[in-house]
């Protein structure tokens, strides 16, 4: 085989080659293809299948256990404590109480004698403390007012007290008991004082007098707030007698009206006495037995200016016995020395000429009666 001859084969052989690659060969950009709706709507589709309902079942066999979804209340029971909602958190917190003493004797034919006499004492106390970190202010109200009926006199009054208390206190941290504070105490009372039986000449009256200590200091104050130790070395003592005429006799430690030979005032009464000194208060609750508690309140008071050294006194303790959740039983006495307040006082023709000496004032109280908080 000549060259020529093999030249001519291996041409054709590559025509050929060249000639398939254009028919069957691929650029390397691909074509671009047909969406998918247009090959979607070239599929055919044979069968198509529809599922009906689930039937509900009649026939239940008897091994079958289901269970009733029908919901009933006949079987649920109501909350035995009553629903809480939720409320802000105050930082105040109150205590309201009111109560009704009563005693009472009676005879029918007895030997031995006596009348038959009631007792009555009714009181309201009323307090709202506020306490958040470093402040604190305490406030307390106490009202009391008691009469006996005896048979065959008048009635009488055995108790009459209008008490306001309140402290307001600051400390460094949140750990110390003691305070600065400031305190306020006004003492009153509601109606007509007689030395029975005399009834004709009021002894005292509604702010006759009437006391308000003012003053600032420290205070030692218990968590659980049964223990108040308040110390002030500066304390103003305002003694207040708005009765002219008890204004115009001296009473209390006011300064007296100034009469003339004929008894006719040229000077009336002063109705307001400032004294400044030292006030000591002590206030403290204990429980002695179970429902048995002792609450403890005593002031001291001196003044600076006219009579230092000369302490007057306030201390009032009681022993509350609870039976229950109403019926309280109450054991308390009541000591006042006060050296403003002078008894005996002798006048002869209208003229006074002795006015009289201090003297310590005691009273004791038991009752039995209703007590509700609240």
């Amino acid at each position: 085989m000549s060259k020529q001859h093999t030249f001519r084969k291996a041409l054709s052989l590559l025509i050929f080659a060249f000639t398939v690659n254009l028919g069957f060969g691929q650029d390397s950009i691909p074509s671009p293809t047909a969406p998918d709706s247009v090959l979607l709507d070239s599929v055919v589709i044979d069968t198509i299948v529809i599922r009906k309902t689930q039937e509900k079942v009649n026939n239940i066999r008897r091994g079958v256990n289901l269970t009733n979804p029908v919901i009933s209340f006949k079987r649920t029971k109501p909350l035995r404590d009553k629903y809480n909602r939720f409320r802000v958190p105050s930082f105040w917190t109150k205590e309201n109480g009111f109560g009704f003493n009563l005693s009472e004797v009676a005879f029918v034919n007895w030997n031995a004698g006596g009348n038959n006499a009631v007792s009555a004492l009714g009181f309201l106390k009323f307090v709202r403390n506020y306490k958040f970190r470093y402040f604190k202010w305490d406030n307390n109200l106490d009202l009391r007012y008691g009469l006996n009926a005896q048979e065959g006199r008048r009635l009488r009054k055995t108790e009459d007290v209008i008490r306001l208390n309140s402290n307001v206190g600051y400390r460094r941290d949140t750990i110390s008991n003691w305070y600065y504070s400031v305190q306020l105490n006004f003492n009153t009372q509601f109606s007509n004082g007689f030395k029975y039986p005399d009834r004709e000449t009021p002894i005292s009256r509604f702010m006759a007098p009437g006391y308000l200590f003012l003053g600032a200091g420290t205070s030692y104050i218990s968590k659980d707030q049964k223990f108040n130790l308040y110390i002030s070395p500066l304390t103003q003592k305002s003694t207040f007698v708005l009765d002219q005429e008890l204004a115009d006799k001296g009473a209390f430690g006011v300064d007296k009206a100034i009469l003339d030979d004929d008894g006719n005032v040229i000077t009336p009464g002063k109705n307001h006495l400032l004294e400044l000194g030292f006030l000591i208060t002590h206030n403290w609750e204990v429980n002695i037995a179970k429902n048995i508690d002792l609450k403890s309140r005593i002031n001291l008071y001196t003044d600076y200016l006219n009579s230092f050294g000369n302490v007057d006194l306030d201390w009032e303790m009681n022993i509350k016995l609870r039976v229950n959740k109403y019926i309280l039983t109450t054991l308390g006495t009541h000591v006042i020395y006060d050296d403003d307040i002078l008894f005996d006082e002798v006048r002869t023709d209208g003229v006074v000429t002795d006015p009289g000496q201090q003297r310590i004032q005691f009273k004791q109280v038991l009752g039995v009666g209703i007590s509700y908080d609240f």
